[in-house]
């Protein structure tokens, strides 16, 4: 049987020990404390997320993308600052020390963070209800940070890749609604495997203004950077990137999906109308479609609070009432 540090050992210490490091007199596993020191020139960027069963993932999850899916999320998060990876530290507790399952997810993890040179430098694990805790670690150079109170007046709105597929394979899985067999591998695999835009994130930089993640759904991370910039919002719904897989169901479980979902981890950004050639070159540059869907505009009295309008195609405002995913009013 696995004991806590035989575990530990193989299954994480040892890959994590074969991964290429920087001479930069970092220390990772093996002592009381990592010592991790940020690029010359830049400020450490850093992000927590947790994953617990039930919540975020369900029992029967195939531990290799689960994996995957536990770093990716944290990475998510430096790309919307724009910061490149450089470690991460892992805590989790599990009901038992199952071989196989820790095989896969371990895979999955490492695959996912020697693409983007990240190294795992320590963490901590116990036995318990499946949870899982990373904390990332990138640098970026304090002047490049996109942060979310940067939106400014007259900037579009962006938003990478597609949204909604990960809710709508929620939904699948919940039956809530149906899709072809085609359609539902589409869908969850939007929802156990996202893909951290760490490189349009990097391709941003000195372009954007502010953005963020979408990981609780649009209606309500918009909204994060509206209140933070003291700023609101116009955004055309019909706009607003969809598969092919999403658009075979019915608009309204596409406008849902595509506004309110969540799980999407694309980013949404703000940035000059000047810059619309640049952000065409930077989605080019990190091969990801990028689609503006509305505009950013000053308050128009002190009375006034940061909101989104929706319009449709046609400008027609729209009567919505959306919310982001709350991790303790789940939908």
């Amino acid at each position: 049987m696995l004991s806590e540090f035989s575990l530990i050992d193989r299954f994480f210490a040892r890959r994590a020990a074969a991964a290429p490091r920087a001479d930069d007199g970092s220390l990772g596993i093996g002592d009381d404390c990592a010592l991790l020191a940020p690029r010359r020139g830049e400020m450490l960027a850093i992000s927590t997320d947790m994953l617990v069963e039930g919540r975020h993932f369900f029992a029967d999850v195939d531990p290799e993308g689960l994996g995957h899916k536990a770093l990716a999320v944290n990475l998510s998060d430096l790309a919307a600052m724009g910061a490149r990876p450089q470690a991460f530290t892992l805590a989790f507790s599990l009901p038992k020390a199952d071989e196989v399952w820790l095989a896969a997810f371990s895979e999955g993890l490492f695959t996912l963070a020697e693409r983007y040179g990240c190294t795992l430098i320590g963490g901590d694990t116990t036995g318990g209800p499946l949870n899982l805790c990373l904390t990332v670690f990138g640098s970026v150079p304090p002047q490049a940070a996109l942060r979310r109170d940067a939106a400014q007046p007259g900037d579009d709105i962006w938003i990478s890749g597609t949204l909604g597929d990960a809710r709508a394979g929620l939904g699948v899985q919940r039956g809530e609604w149906t899709a072809d067999t085609g359609d539902t591998a589409t869908f969850r695999r939007a929802l156990e495997r996202p893909e951290p835009r760490i490189r349009l994130g990097l391709a941003l930089r000195g372009i954007a203004h502010a953005a963020l993640d979408l990981s609780d759904g649009l209606a309500g991370d918009l909204l994060h950077i509206l209140k933070r910039s003291n700023v609101q919002a116009t955004v055309d719904v019909d706009a607003v990137p969809r598969s092919d897989a999403l658009r075979r169901l019915s608009p309204e479980i596409q406008q849902r999906c595509t506004l309110a979902g969540g799980d999407d981890y694309e980013l949404c950004f703000t940035a000059p109308a000047a810059a619309r050639a640049a952000v065409e070159s930077a989605g080019r540059e990190a091969a990801i479609p990028v689609t503006r869907i509305g505009t950013i505009s000053a308050l128009q009295s002190a009375a006034d609070r940061p909101a989104i309008g929706w319009r449709n195609a046609a400008g027609t405002p729209l009567t919505l009432t959306l919310q982001g995913f709350d991790h303790f009013h789940a939908d």
